[in-house]
């Protein structure tokens, strides 16, 4: 039989960090165990975290679905089915402790030559919003580190601001040298997004995700059509539950780019149902964590090497927080390894 139990283990930034819905000082996050009472010795390990404000499960009985979870895990599979495909972050962290579980609570959820370091995956690095100083000392730092792949969260400062620091990359490299994806999270107004996407097209941008507000399909998808450049779905794809739902969506934006978040859209199953939609309508993806802890951030790097995307992922959100769990996880040269001589530090989440 299986037994589950859960604690808190909230992240703290090492800097507030600032997106356009306001300032990030700590990450929420409930960490999950599951062992079968023959075997209390092997556990599977989940993460259920929310963004405040951004996460649909983000509800005020949050704790009291996992606890709910944990007391019926013997019927784990009609909660999957059921109820909480409406809450994507505790449907994400069941079904990870459950496939690490499955897999001799070793934290290898999907074994592949990441794993064994043999390959790695590309990511971009994130220069999170401040003012045009600290933003362009983020840059800097990106590229000295090995990144080729910038990605800038835009929509906080003065637009010419932005626009500037984006020139500066361009003044100093090519699109083939750096490649430079925006953020807006939703920050431009629809009447005014066109304006503003011609701007940033100038300077050769690979994307722009989430242009206007989310649940404006009409026009979102008219934005879609007249674009200049590339535009990525991302809030727009949270809350759509219903496969129905989901192949509407695509049909009628149209998007160049979906991107996955999976603690956002229901784990490695919610996630998989837009892949297989995207695809089948040529539009390509990529996976960005949501600020998992190095729990949540390991099962979506093993899972999303394991579907031969070779876009740089949204993967390299590990190194922000004071009290992150030490693991094999590690950035270098713009890529994500899983560097074997390091180890899980899971005393505490094992113990508790």
């Amino acid at each position: 039989m299986l037994v589950s139990d859960f604690h808190y283990y909230p992240l703290d930034f090492k800097r507030p960090s600032g997106t356009s819905r306001g300032i990030l000082t700590k990450k929420e996050a409930w960490i999950v165990r599951i062992w079968d009472d023959k075997n209390p010795k092997i556990k599977g390990i989940g993460e259920c975290s929310i963004i405040r404000g951004l996460s649909p499960d983000d509800r005020e009985n949050y704790a009291e679905k996992i606890h709910e979870v944990c007391q019926n895990i013997n019927q784990i599979e009609s909660y999957f089915n059921g109820e909480l495909i409406e809450w994507p972050s505790i449907y994400f962290g069941f079904e990870m402790a459950l496939k690490d579980l499955s897999n001799n609570g070793e934290r290898l959820l999907f074994e592949s030559d990441f794993t064994k370091n043999e390959a790695q995956i590309p990511i971009n690095g994130l220069v999170w919003m401040g003012d045009k100083t600290y933003m362009q000392k983020q840059v800097q730092e990106k590229i000295k580190t090995g990144f080729n792949c910038i990605k800038l969260k835009i929509g906080a400062i003065n637009f010419d601001e932005e626009l500037s620091i984006i020139k500066s990359i361009r003044e100093q490299f090519s699109a083939k040298e750096i490649e430079i994806r925006v953020d807006a999270n939703g920050a431009f107004q629809p009447d005014d997004a066109i304006n503003k996407l011609k701007s940033l097209a100038e300077f050769d941008i690979h994307s722009i995700e989430q242009p206007i507000k989310a649940g404006n399909w009409e026009a979102m998808a008219k934005l879609c059509q007249i674009t200049p450049l590339p535009i990525a779905l991302d809030e727009e794809l949270i809350g759509v539950y219903r496969l129905e739902d989901k192949i509407e969506l695509i049909r009628q934006i149209q998007p160049q780019y979906i991107i996955l978040k999976p603690s956002l859209v229901g784990g490695f199953k919610g996630s998989q149902e837009w892949i297989d939609i995207a695809e089948k309508n040529a539009i390509p993806w990529w996976a960005t964590s949501a600020l998992e802890s190095n729990i949540g951030l390991n099962a979506i790097a093993q899972w999303v090497y394991t579907l031969n995307n070779p876009m740089p992922q949204g993967l390299g959100t590990g190194q922000l927080f004071t009290n992150n769990i030490e693991s094999p996880l590690e950035v270098s040269q713009g890529h994500l390894i899983y560097n074997q001589s390091k180890k899980w530090d899971l005393n505490e989440l094992l113990e508790a």
